[in-house]
């Protein structure tokens, strides 16, 4: 009896997960009562009828990659070196010159510095060059019926019904990547509609298409996750091996946030840095500031961060990815010819 009970118990728990999804309505059905509750929403029928004419059936590739884990993560150290490379470098001090005074009048408009400008620029779009051919309907359609993530998608799908619903892009251009982020600051719909900037008023805040538009809404988003202006992201620094013992035993670890929050050190006055043995490069004592700062470390390199450094994580929750766009964006910058 005992065996069979555990033989109905491990059935039960293999065939439970396969039965809720099999109670899902099919994708028709979910796409119905999507249309049905957008019209309650004031999308225009017409506006509607265009984004769902040709989301026919799920696209397994967006499912594959929602599911997909990397089989290999590279560290801190490792990614910033495939970023800063000497292509990078070179193409963003190109685009950079080409259009400086446009990243000049945005940094001084929304306070925030044109180096990280350029440098979440250049990750998130190769400076303009690629931003996603994905359809973001399409994409947003499918991951909101799968259940992996339905609640979080479904709501990015009708925020995307929104912004066409608005008249800032077509259906036909509306496109970016296989989890919706679009054009080439990579918004997701909801940030879009939170921070996609107009600059040059022609009364659509294109991201897809018009740089200074793009500019302006990377700026925005920044400024409004706490970017504040005259202020660096923060700077490498070198510990001693005594100073790394120091500061695993002195000093606590961030219990709040995401995992990249989690894994750097809680903010201390810069004067606690210096007591600790932290310096720059070369042995020098760090800069005088009033600033808290945190010390996030790879396995070879590390950083002593400030607090628009946190700005740049809620671009992306990943070391690799902010300390790579600041370094990018000093590098390009540093680097410029000056006008």
């Amino acid at each position: 009896m005992r065996a069979r009970s555990i033989a109905l118990v491990v059935s039960f728990v293999l065939v439970a997960p396969l039965a809720a999804q099999d109670a899902r309505p099919s994708f028709a059905e979910w796409l119905a009562g999507v249309k049905a509750e957008a019209l309650t929403r004031g999308i225009k029928p017409e506006i509607l009828d265009e984004a769902l004419a040709t989301v026919e059936e799920p696209l397994q590739a967006a499912i594959d990659r929602d599911r997909a884990q990397p089989e290999h993560v590279l560290s801190l150290d490792a990614y910033v070196a495939r970023v800063l490379t000497a292509k990078n470098i070179a193409m963003g001090r190109e685009m950079y010159a080409r259009h400086r005074a446009e990243l000049d009048e945005v940094g001084e408009r929304y306070g925030v510095s044109p180096r990280a400008i350029v440098g979440v620029w250049g990750l998130e779009s190769n400076f303009g060059r690629f931003s996603g051919t994905w359809p973001t309907i399409a994409a947003l359609a499918t991951l909101g019926w799968d259940p992996r993530r339905p609640a979080f998608f479904r709501g990015e799908l009708f925020k995307a019904l929104e912004i066409l619903n608005r008249g800032d892009i077509d259906v036909a251009h509306m496109k970016g990547s296989w989890a919706g982020a679009m054009g080439q600051t990579q918004f997701m719909p909801s940030s879009y509609l939170l921070f996609a900037e107009d600059f040059d008023g022609d009364g659509r805040r294109d991201i897809w298409d018009t740089p200074v538009d793009v500019f302006a809404s990377i700026a925005n988003f920044l400024k409004g996750h706490g970017w504040r202006a005259g202020q660096t992201w923060g700077r490498e620094v070198k510990l001693t091996p005594d100073a790394a013992r120091k500061v695993r035993t002195d000093v606590a670890r961030r219990n709040s946030g995401c995992q990249a929050t989690r894994d750097m050190t809680v903010a201390q006055p810069v004067e606690r840095w210096q007591e600790l043995g932290v310096r720059l490069p070369g042995g020098k004592p760090l800069p005088k500031t009033d600033l808290q700062a945190s010390l996030v470390s790879g396995k070879a390199r590390t950083f002593l961060v400030y607090g628009n450094y946190h700005a740049l994580l809620e671009y992306n929750c990943s070391h690799s990815y902010a300390v790579s766009v600041a370094m990018l964006g000093d590098t390009i910058v540093a680097g410029a010819p000056r006008r």
